[in-house]
This record gives structure tokens, sequence and C-alpha cells, in this order.
């Protein structure tokens, strides 16, 4: 067994997987790879279980029934990676909007500076978005900033999905009371962790928007964010967080 595992949530990637999970086992260092699939009809894990005999002990799958939502995916795999002792965590989606390259700079910013999180950041240095729509970079980016002045996490990226988590921190903060599924639950990831005085840090990555298959986002998502950021601040300071 190696040190890491990518956890990948998938839900209809029929386009993407197979590519994904060659190019994550062509990296020079090793990683395991969890993919978490949601039911896709279009046939995902099918692809995943054909691999596993090509990928023996890197690759795992595990099938959920129905969408369930991004955040219940990860916690699902949180918990199997901690039940398998794997000492570096990540996250990341299978649509190459994080370069699988990336991976190796995760690690190696969480092994050299002792890290407990590290985050893929498309604004620790400037915007770094390519194919998305003036009008989405602007959301995303004030989006962070108000997730910034409302709850006063130092993250630039505060709505990240691209991470890499020490197992010691998913044992300390509570990711079984994590509620929310979307963009806000990785928001109440990081403040969670932030918040029990892990070390944090951003590296630059460039995110480059899916070129096949199709989003998951929705205006509920975005909501859910807004609204959910407010609730997080007040459960800090009733000390429930």
């Amino acid at each position: 067994m190696n040190d890491s595992i990518v956890i990948i949530p998938t839900y209809n990637e029929i386009e993407n997987i197979e590519k994904m999970i060659r190019k994550v086992f062509s990296l020079e260092k090793a990683f395991d790879l969890l993919i978490i699939d949601d039911g896709s009809p279009d046939g995902t894990a099918d692809v995943v279980k054909k691999l596993q005999s090509e990928f023996p002990e890197r690759l795992f799958l595990e099938e959920r029934q129905g969408k369930l939502g991004l955040g219940t995916a990860y916690i699902h795999g949180f918990h199997w990676s901690i039940d398998r002792h794997y000492d570096f965590v990540f996250e990341m989606d299978c649509d190459f909007s994080h370069n699988p390259d990336d991976l190796i700079v995760l690690y190696n910013e969480a092994q050299n500076n002792n890290a407990d999180l590290v985050i893929g950041s498309r604004y620790i240095k400037g915007v770094n978005v390519v194919n998305w729509p003036m009008g989405r970079i602007l959301m995303s980016y004030y989006a962070s900033a108000y997730v910034r002045i409302v709850t006063g996490m130092p993250i630039r990226d505060t709505t990240a999905g691209f991470k890499c988590y020490r197992r010691k921190v998913l044992e300390s903060i509570g990711i079984d009371e994590i509620q929310f599924k979307g963009y806000a639950f990785q928001i109440e990831m990081k403040f969670r962790t932030w918040r029990k005085g892990f070390k944090v840090m951003e590296t630059p990555i460039i995110f480059t928007d899916r070129q096949e298959g199709t989003s998951k986002m929705s205006g509920g998502i975005f909501k859910e964010a807004f609204f959910g950021v407010i609730t997080l601040k007040l459960k800090s300071l009733f000390g429930k967080i």
C-alpha cells in the first residue's frame, strides 16, 4: 500500500474516467486511487471495474445508490482512507479541471513544509483559471472574498476542491458533523481545519474548465454556500465548531 490515496467522486464521467485513472497511475510518485461512483447511468463504474484487474491493489471502487452529493461522497472516502491508514488523502475532480501532475506538487508541499492541509489554489497568484466565462470567474473570485470576510479565514481560494489532507486532520475535525454537500462543504472542511489550528497552505495551480462531460454546478450549490458561510460563523461564535 502507498502512503497516499486520491479520492475522486464520479457521476456520469464515462468520457474522462479511464484517461484520468491511467494518468494518475503514470505519475512518477505512486498514488492509490479510490473512485466513489453515485450510480452513474452512463457506465462509469463498469469502466473502473474493468481496469481494476490491470491495477490490482491500487484502484478501488465504492458504489453508492443514487446521486447523494459531493460532500457525502468525500466523507465516505475519508472514512475508507482512515480505516486503511493512508497518511495523505487527496481530493480531486475527474474532469481534468485539476491537473493530475499537480498531485505531486501538493504532496511535496505537505512533506517539505510540514503542512496539514495543502490547497491547490486558483487565486493565490492572480487568477489562474482557463476557459471559464468572465462572469463565472468573477462570481468564484468574489465568493472567496466574501467567505474570507465573514469567516476570517486567511485563505484565498476558499471553495477550492483540489486538496491534500494529512490523516490526522480528518481524524480530528469531526467529519461526521459536516452538514453541507456542495461548495459549502469545501468551505466547511477548510474552516474546521483552520479553527483546529492545523497548518494550512495554498500552492498555485492552473484550473482548466472541463473539456468533456457535463458540469454538475447548480444555483442551489451557490445558495447553500452563501447562507452556509453565515451558519458556520454563527456556530463558531457559540463554540460549536
